[in-house]
């Protein structure tokens, strides 16, 4: 249960989308301290810390089974370069301790190639299932941190949650993936293709950084159960999700880098613990950018009122057809 107040809805309010000069406006009437402060106590009472753990368990649920899914169709497909490229990834992403383990599992003859497509069929339903109850998750944590008690009608809820988690989900996880393993693919780009590791860093990063960008600015737009303003009052929330997100992403590949040296007992459960801490804190950046964004709109409601009351203030009277003016009529 959330114990914050509700935020009005700026698009509900105002017949025309905000412009990106009226959110600027906005934004320089607010002090940064106070926005942070105001935001951190939206994050904490809204229940954030909670629904970042429930969001951070569903994205590991689904990034297993994705990269299973991955693996399963590289090796239908046949295609030896996408296969190296897909095995560089996934070998970058386990402990170095771990990859004669992982080597074994990779390999395309394994003893029962018949089982690889049932195996990627489940791969491939296991993280729809998972990734579609994360923006479940995500829509019920977005709600009370608007201060909003009651999320979407079940089968509304989910059908959305289902969509969302197509346009914003994948490529949030296929773009995490890319920032951990830039120097992989860009090493295998260049065994298979003969591309310059320089040329695929510089491809390959913004690529990334696009999509996570893109998915979650959507997230920000259609999770909550409300009409949300325009792009412009969002982009704070997704700048600040996006720079937490991608250097929480860094630190995880210097993380599973560092615990190559754990040896082949603690390497790879320190590894998993290094994944769940990830989605934790990344799945709070998120909850985070929407406490940012719900005070930002909060403070463009206020800017709008105190305009209008000096609007108000400021109008002449005017005259009545009898004479008098609207101020003696009034009275």
């Amino acid at each position: 249960m959330s114990s914050v107040s509700l935020v009005p809805e700026v698009a509900a309010r105002d017949e025309e989308r905000l412009t990106a000069r009226a959110a600027w406006a906005v934004l320089r009437s607010c002090r940064v301290s106070d926005l942070w402060r105001a935001s951190w106590a939206r994050f904490r009472y809204g229940d954030g810390f909670s629904h970042a753990r429930a969001l951070g368990l569903q994205l590991s649920l689904a990034a297993v089974p994705l990269l299973i899914a991955a693996i399963g169709l590289s090796n239908l497909l046949k295609t030896p370069s996408l296969r190296l490229l897909v095995d560089r990834t996934v070998l970058q992403l386990s402990p170095r301790s771990s990859d004669a383990m992982v080597r074994r599992v990779l390999s395309p003859w394994s003893d029962q190639p018949d089982g690889i497509p049932l195996a990627t069929a489940l791969g491939l339903a296991a993280a729809t299932l998972a990734m579609a109850t994360a923006m479940g998750q995500l829509e019920r944590g977005a709600n009370r941190i608007y201060g909003i008690q009651r999320d979407r009608p079940t089968v509304e809820k989910y059908r959305r949650a289902l969509v969302l988690a197509g346009i914003a989900g994948v490529p949030l996880l296929v773009g995490s993936v890319l920032v951990t393993t830039l120097v992989a693919a860009a090493e295998a780009m260049d065994d298979v293709y003969g591309i310059e590791e320089e040329v695929v860093v510089l491809v390959v990063g913004p690529v990334a950084v696009g999509l996570l960008l893109t998915a979650i600015t959507l997230m920000l737009r259609r999770a909550p159960y409300r009409r949300q303003p325009g792009w412009s009052l969002l982009v704070l929330g997704s700048t600040l999700a996006l720079a937490l997100w991608t250097g929480l992403t860094l630190l995880l590949a210097g993380t599973l880098n560092l615990i190559s040296y754990l040896g082949s007992a603690y390497g790879p459960l320190t590894g998993v613990i290094a994944l769940l801490f990830w989605a934790q804190l990344t799945s709070g950046a998120i909850f985070l950018a929407f406490a940012v964004s719900a005070e930002l709109e909060l403070t463009a409601i206020r800017v709008a009122e105190g305009r209008l009351a000096q609007a108000g203030a400021a109008a002449p009277d005017r005259p009545l057809p009898g004479g008098s003016t609207t101020a003696g009529a009034a009275t």
